[in-house]
């Protein structure tokens, strides 16, 4: 028989960012990859739009948060998280739902690399065409 947990998991994906997100009821120390959010994220913006769900929910400082985060780039890892964390406030909570919802935390963003096509230099562009 499983015992109660008070860990909290969810799994953000953004572009070819994957996050697993652990969440634990705590002080507020926030880890990604073993490193500080802000050593970890190169720009103030991608640590602030990373930790977004968490002030929608206005849990800010609640919990412990434990990230490991890879593939993509900073702006799809900083999505990746939001998206796991999100998942796992959910879990946590599951009253959550509408206010993530609606401000759109809980939403994969599908958008993705359109790849390469046969025939031209990339997803869209043409070879330099001439008529004579």
């Amino acid at each position: 028989m499983a015992a109660q947990t008070d860990t909290f998991l969810g799994t953000g994906r953004r572009k070819t960012a994957v996050a697993r997100v652990r969440l634990q009821e705590g002080s507020g120390k926030i880890a990604i990859n073993g490193r500080n959010q802000d050593d970890f994220f190169a720009h103030e913006n991608f640590s602030r739009s990373a930790l977004l769900p968490l002030q929608t929910a206005e849990v800010a400082g609640k919990f412990d948060i434990n990230v490991r985060v890879d593939g993509g780039g900073n702006s799809g890892q900083a999505g990746a998280v939001a998206h796991g964390i999100a998942r796992a406030l959910l879990k946590f909570d599951p009253e959550l739902r509408t206010v993530l919802k609606q401000a759109g935390h809980l939403t994969r963003d599908p958008r993705m690399k359109e790849r390469k096509k046969a025939g031209q230099p990339g997803a869209r562009k043409k070879f330099q065409f001439s008529k004579r």
